[in-house]
Order: structure tokens, then C-alpha cells, then sequence
């Protein structure tokens, strides 16, 4: 058959027939993968035709930049949650759905899935894998179940107490610059610039026993510095879609500083392990426990040292570095920015601020110096109400995606294909939305859900409401392990803040800006007004 010759090609005929049959064998594969990505795209999109979707711009943009990452987008979604309040869909694109859950009753299933079935769709968070390696954040499967259960133990109530002081002592530091700030007349502050690195100097000292305070301040500043620096970094390219690929990011001057700064935090935190490694005893957890509780200088490297999983393992040194770069990135801003925007709603409603004030009086009257202890959190119902609903109205984390490894049945019998998004949050290109923050201000969840009412969290209240209507650290298997952590410093730093200062507002409302925490735009400033130190 001259038509099947290859001699065209130079081949001679005894060569032409392996040469065209695996031509035939890659085209008939290549068709059979086209055929059936189609056929699952076509069955996809007709199990989805179930959830409603707002307008599309059209077939091919789809409802790309319908969210966008600030305030109009903000309201864009608040828009679409209150048309949509059991949830709907959107494309990225023409072949891209996102499955967005905004009520508890369809969040439920997705929340309470294994890691197995829903796990984190990575897109995003492989920005972060050179700076946390397999820390709880980025891990799956066994290996996090495993330093899950492992570090439970290092945020025990028993730990806890001990980080108290450390709280007291962060924030009083904080609060004498800003006293010395408001004599010179610069009262006006931003509140994110200011807990930000109040909360780092926090972890430090509960992570590392590394007091920046006391000693000489080039490494740690450098150190702070560097992780300020490393988040800022994954957050532009989270907004620049053309760098999502490793290799062109890594020929780019930010993709070689992020490397160079990534190695600047690593060198550090290897020389903490080290060091301790050598000068810790040979005991048991118990033991270190009892010894440090004697002299008040417990921190989580100590017990990630001395963890051992049910085989009597223990933690590598690049395990503890791992999970130690994590709790230092996911602890500082999310608490940063729930106190910078409870002081906000407080600023904005005095006499919810004032009634938290004399709470915190009433419980400190008699006491010298004016310090916060463990005992004292559950104390404070009114300050406590106020940040939940703070972060109810402002989350820190505005939301997480998932991407399904098969197929996950709602309550109401509708299916979310797998592979299809199911957006809690953060889209495939790093739009925020979902049902934290979609949850958190669904009319037909929460009356009236724009407006701050710390009520809602009175104990009357929530009887009637279910427990998923309210997740600002998430829920089910993959909460938040940090969030006791999180609330006992807000608790603190709230506190004795609204005990020493006077929070106003300063000027122009704030405009959201979600990026990896919630924001604002230009940052959140108030000002601040010492009070007497006298009798009250």
C-alpha cells in the first residue's frame, strides 16, 4: 500500500510499519483521554445544573473577576450570598466550576469529610511548601493524621497557662511604644502594622523561649523581619496568575529573594533545635513539664522534642522545623488581624467598648500589677462576645477551597462532582469567598448580618443556632489546632488594651482587602487615647 509508505520521511519500508503503529497507538490514546475528559466535563456539568449560578459575563470568561480581592468584591459576595443563600455555582472559566457552600446545613457534609475525601486543593498552598515543608498546614494523608495527634499535646490547656504571662508581657511592650507614640502626638495608628509584631514577638517567646526585648536585637528584628517579608511575598504572587508555575517564579528577583529569605528562617530555627536538642534532659514529657512549670519557660519546641507517636517515634529535626515555621506563620497574622478589627468594631460602638472596659475593671480592681491569668479568661463574658462577633462579621481567614476525591452528597441529595472545587473561601486563582465568610453573613443564618451585635453570642442565643453557622477556625477533622491558642491572646491583648487605652475611630471607613488574612486597604488605622492610670 504505497499510502502507508514513510519513504517521505527517509524510512525505509521495513521500519514504516513500527514507526505508524505507534503513531496509531499515541493518536487512539490521545483521542480516548479527550473523549473521556469530555464525557466527565458533560456529566459534570449536568449534575451541577441543581445549584443556581448568578449571570455569566460569557461562555468563555465565565464569572472570572466577578469576585474581586477587595471591598467591592466583599459586597459582591455578600450580594450573592443573600440571592443564594443554600449556595451556587461559578466558573473559572469555561471548564472550571466552583461549588460555593455559604449555610451550615451544606457545609456540614463537606466539613465533617476526611482529609482523604475532601482534601486542600494545593494551587495556592504549594506557594508555601519551600517555607513550611510538610508542616499540619500542607500535609495529608497518614503523615498528618500523625503530627496531629502528636500536637495536640503541645497545645494543652496545661501549656496554655504558661503562654498567658507571655501575652501580658508582649502586649505591655506594645502598649508603652504607644504611649510614648501618643505623647508625641502620634496617636494615630495602624492597628495591623502594630499587632503584627506584637503577635510575633508573642510566638517567639512561646515557640522558640526567645525574648526580643532582652537581648541584642539584630537577629531576632532579622528574623521577625524575614516572616513578614516571606508573607508578603506569597501574597503578590497569589495576585500574579502568570507566575503560579515553579519555574517561571523561580527566575524572577522575587522568586530568588523568597528563597533567600526562606533559607534565612530555616537556618534560624535549625539553630533553636539544635541547640536544644543538645541541652535538653533526657526525661519525659511529664517530667519537662513539671520542671519548666517550676521556672515558667515552657515552649513548643520543647514539646515537639520530646514527642513520640503510638510506635514510640519521635519528630525529625525538619518535622519540628516545619511545624514550628507553620505555627509562626498561620498564629501572627490571623490573631493580628481578628484584634485589629475587634478594636475596630469597638471603636466604632463605644458603648459596647466601654461595657467591655469596666468588665475587665470590675475583675482587675484589687489587683497590682494590672495582669491577665488563666483563670480570669472565663471571666470576661461580654469581651469574649465581642470578639466572636467581630470575627463572625470580620474572619481572619475568609475561607479555604477543597477539591474532592469523589463525589460528596449534600443533605438535600445533591451531588458535588469529584474534582469540582468546593469553595470554602479561597477559588483556584486565590479569590476569597466561601462559607466562612459567606456562612457568616447569610440573612437566613444571621438577621440584620452587616451589622455588629455581640448579643448574638449571649448563651440565650445561641441555643437555638447550629454550631456551624459560626467557624471562624473552621470545623471538623482539619480545625484549626491552634484556636484555644488564638482566643487566649485575644482575650489577653483585648483586655488589658481596653483597660489602659481609649480606642476612636480616625477618619474614612476601612476597605476590605482579603488576601491570606482579612485586611485593609492602605491599613487599619485608629486612634488610640492613654487613660488615667488611677482608681476608677
Amino acid at each position: 500500500m504505497p499510502w502507508l509508505s514513510l519513504s517521505w520521511l527517509g524510512l525505509r519500508p521495513v521500519a514504516a510499519s513500527p514507526w505508524l503503529l505507534l503513531l496509531l497507538v499515541g493518536a487512539s490514546w490521545l483521542l480516548a483521554r479527550v473523549l473521556a475528559w469530555t464525557y466527565t466535563f458533560y456529566d459534570n456539568c449536568c449534575r451541577l445544573r441543581c445549584f443556581p449560578q448568578p449571570p455569566k459575563w460569557n461562555w468563555f470568561l465565565g464569572h472570572l473577576g466577578l469576585v474581586t480581592p477587595t471591598e467591592q468584591g466583599m459586597r459582591v459576595v455578600t450580594q450573592l450570598v443573600a440571592n443564594y443563600p443554600q449556595g451556587f455555582v461559578t466558573w473559572l472559566g469555561p471548564v472550571i466550576p466552583l461549588v460555593n457552600l455559604c449555610h451550615p446545613d451544606m457545609v456540614r457534609t463537606v466539613l465533617s469529610a476526611s482529609a482523604a475525601i475532601a482534601p486542600k486543593d494545593m494551587v495556592f498552598y504549594s506557594f508555601l511548601k519551600p517555607w513550611l515543608g510538610d508542616g499540619l498546614l500542607l500535609s495529608g494523608g497518614d503523615k498528618w493524621s500523625r503530627h496531629r495527634r502528636m500536637l495536640t499535646p503541645a497545645l494543652h490547656f496545661n501549656i496554655l497557662k504558661s503562654y498567658v504571662r507571655i501575652f501580658n508581657d508582649s502586649v505591655n511592650i506594645m502598649h508603652a511604644k504607644w504611649k510614648r507614640l501618643a505623647s508625641e502626638g502620634s496617636a494615630h495608628l495602624d492597628m495591623f502594622e502594630h499587632i503584627s509584631l506584637m503577635t510575633l514577638d508573642s510566638l517567639q517567646k512561646c515557640v522558640f523561649s526567645f525574648n526580643i526585648s532582652t537581648v541584642h536585637c539584630q537577629k531576632p528584628s532579622e528574623y521577625i523581619s524575614a516572616v513578614l517579608e516571606l508573607s508578603a511575598l506569597v501574597t503578590k504572587r497569589n495576585e500574579q496568575i502568570f507566575l503560579y508555575m515553579d519555574s517561571l517564579y523561580h527566575l524572577t528577583s522575587e522568586g530568588q529573594r523568597f528563597h533567600r529569605v526562606c533559607r534565612l528562617v530555616h537556618d534560624f530555627t535549625d539553630s533553636i533545635i539544635q541547640e536544644r536538642r543538645r541541652t535538653l534532659p533526657d526525661q519525659g514529657l511529664d517530667d519537662l513539664l513539671k520542671a519548666k512549670a517550676k521556672v515558667k519557660t515552657l515552649d513548643f519546641i520543647d514539646v515537639l522534642l520530646l514527642a513520640k507517636d503510638e510506635d514510640g517515634k519521635e519528630l525529625s529535626d525538619e518535622d519540628i522545623r516545619a511545624e514550628a515555621d507553620t505555627f509562626m506563620f498561620g498564629g501572627h497574622d490571623t490573631t493580628a488581624s481578628g484584634l485589629s478589627w475587634v478594636l475596630y468594631n469597638l471603636a466604632r460602638h463605644p458603648e459596647h467598648q466601654e461595657r467591655c472596659r469596666q468588665e475587665v475593671r470590675d475583675l482587675l480592681r484589687d489587683r497590682e500589677p494590672k495582669e491577665i491569668e488563666w483563670d480570669d479568661l472565663a471571666q470576661l463574658p461580654f469581651l469574649t462576645m465581642c470578639i466572636k462577633e467581630s470575627l463572625r462579621l470580620h474572619p481572619p481567614t475568609v475561607g479555604i477551597s477543597q477539591r474532592g476525591t469523589q463525589d460528596i452528597v449534600l443533605p438535600d441529595g445533591r451531588v458535588i462532582p469529584k474534582g469540582a472545587l468546593n469553595v470554602k473561601g479561597r477559588s483556584i486563582l486565590g479569590k476569597k469567598r466561601g462559607p466562612i465568610f459567606g456562612t457568616h453573613h447569610n440573612p437566613s443564618v444571621w438577621p440584620n448580618p452587616e451589622v455588629y451585635d455581640p448579643f448574638r453570642f449571649d448563651p440565650e442565643n445561641t441555643k437555638e443556632r447550629s454550631p456551624l453557622a459560626f467557624i471562624p477556625f473552621s470545623a471538623g477533622p482539619r480545625n484549626c489546632i491552634g484556636q484555644t491558642f488564638a482566643m487566649t491572646e485575644m482575650k489577653v491583648v483585648l483586655a488589658l488594651t481596653l483597660l489602659s487605652f481609649r480606642v476612636l475611630p480616625a477618619g474614612e471607613e476601612p476597605r476590605r482587602k482579603p488576601e491570606l488574612i482579612l485586611r485593609a486597604e492602605g491599613g487599619l488605622w485608629l486612634r488610640v487615647e492613654p487613660l488615667s492610670a488611677g482608681p476608677q
